[in-house]
């Protein structure tokens, strides 16, 4: 093995007061998951794998994680009040999904069993308001832990989509605002709430299609209805340059200005919806090991840059690169979710200690006291399964125990896959394919501390979580 320049970063108390760092306030459960609307009734009632998933973050933070449901579908998804199935469809192959449905008020019912936060997408695209209405009504109703209402899916690809909204329309992100406007007075007063809707929700980068230009239309009224702002992003590419920490950060930076306008008026900004590659993933990127490191450090990135929750999406059911979990395999992917939920578990801030200009990430979090908590190091070096491996030191200063505990996020190579017979390991365990239960013997590397440091070695494409209290 060949070892890289050794890093230094510095903790304690006293970075934390003289605000050496900026530092980002935590949500309960900032990692969530996104559910495209027409599977949801699926991942709840037919995949094992989906209740176990979930409840292994909430054993880890104490809080279900949110879900969204929503997605391309929900905007080709109608109400009806007489079915009493969850959702009505046909497809020519199961891997599709549908260009029109239907849904019942047994679909919010099957919501509303959730224990953690539901954020319910509905269907602005066919400019049926009413009906909309009405399905919100239902939600509002049926869906106990009901954070907010999202009306419609991307809107910026619905005149490509023909959707009837647009006709006649010239739709832009200006006609756009004025849509999103009305409809969030209009189905906000109809269900007596404010603080109901999660506003924005496109997929095309701001400054054209962002919060900071829909908030610049905004009034007093709108505002009030609004709970956050929501945008999607699928940052695409290869498996070395999706899980590089510099070009992860660089993506992150993308949405400052979005961030600072919702920040301003006093609303959170979260990633409603997002992934690795869009489209349900690639074949090729999405379940590899080096697509799971890019789900912990751009989690982690997210949550730093005060995005304050990023659901990760899952779309057709046995049709999805990128899906976490699925009825028969486990994803890569989740390895790195659970290592950032572990990570930000129970704190109360999470800091970045690096500028995000390098291969080379340490992300600290801080209990209410501002006591670091735990700290994860990140080597975004790429390692493809041959020739050598490189090992990148870590050295942090400011250590008050006389020793630090570590779990170690490995694979073979960021090329691993779990559905190919290499999945990665977290502290010596992994997860069980059709189950999502956690097997083998939990381990923890124990590195000493002397005169308030201690370094630690990284490989690449790598990431090892220490544990400092």
């Amino acid at each position: 093995e060949k070892v890289s320049s050794r890093l230094l970063y510095r903790l304690g108390k006293e970075v934390w007061s003289r605000g050496g760092y900026a530092y980002a306030p935590l949500d309960p459960a900032p990692i969530g998951i996104s559910f495209e609307f027409f599977a949801f009734p699926s991942y709840f009632t037919n995949v094992t794998a989906t209740e176990r998933c979930l409840a292994n973050w909430k054993a880890l933070t104490g809080v279900w994680p949110p879900i969204r449901i929503g997605g391309t579908t929900q905007d080709r998804a109608q109400y009806d009040s007489k079915t009493s199935a969850y959702v009505v469809y046909s497809v020519a192959d199961a891997k599709d999904a549908p260009s029109d449905l239907t849904f019942g008020s047994q679909f919010m019912t099957l919501a509303g069993t959730y224990e953690g936060s539901v954020v319910v997408g509905l269907n602005r695209g066919k400019n049926a308001i009413g009906n909309t209405i009405a399905a919100a009504k239902v939600a509002v109703s049926e869906v106990k832990n009901l954070l907010a209402i999202e009306l419609g899916n991307e809107p910026e690809y619905w005149v490509k989509d023909g959707q009837p909204i647009t006709s006649g329309v010239n739709w832009t992100p200006t006609t756009d605002a004025a849509s999103q406007n009305n409809w969030n007075i209009q189905v906000g007063s109809a269900v007596g709430k404010t603080n109901i809707i999660q506003a924005g929700n496109w997929n095309e980068a701001p400054p054209t299609w962002g919060a900071a230009q829909l908030i610049a239309t905004e009034n007093a009224t709108v505002e009030s209805y609004v709970r956050h702002y929501a945008h999607h992003n699928y940052p695409g590419g290869s498996i070395q340059s999706l899980m590089s920490h510099s070009a992860i950060s660089k993506n992150i930076h993308t949405f400052d200005a979005d961030i600072a306008a919702a920040r301003a008026i006093g609303k959170q900004y979260v990633f409603g919806e997002t992934n690795s590659v869009s489209g349900g993933g690639a074949a090729g990127v999405s379940p590899t090991f080096g697509a799971g490191l890019w789900t912990m450090d751009y989690a982690l990135r997210a949550t730093y840059s005060n995005i304050s929750r990023t659901y990760f999406h899952h779309g057709t059911v046995g049709n999805c690169q990128y899906c976490f979990w699925g009825r028969y395999s486990m994803g890569a992917p989740y390895y790195g979710a659970y290592a950032a939920v572990a990570l930000m578990a129970g704190a109360s801030h999470l800091t970045a200690l690096d500028s995000g200009s390098t291969n080379y990430a340490a992300y600290a979090t801080f209990d209410s006291r501002g006591l670091p908590l735990r700290v994860i190091l990140y080597n975004s070096d790429y390692f493809a399964g041959s020739g050598t491996r490189t090992t990148q030191s870590f050295t942090l200063a400011g250590l008050t125990s006389s020793t630090v505990r570590a779990k170690r996020l490995t694979a073979a190579s960021a090329t691993s896959r779990v559905d190919q017979g290499s999945p990665p390991s977290f502290g010596g365990q992994q997860f069980d394919n059709g189950s999502c239960a956690m097997s083998g013997t939990e381990t923890f590397e124990t590195t000493p501390v002397s005169g308030g440091q201690a370094t630690f070695s990284v490989k690449a494409t790598e990431a090892l979580l220490l544990y400092l209290q």
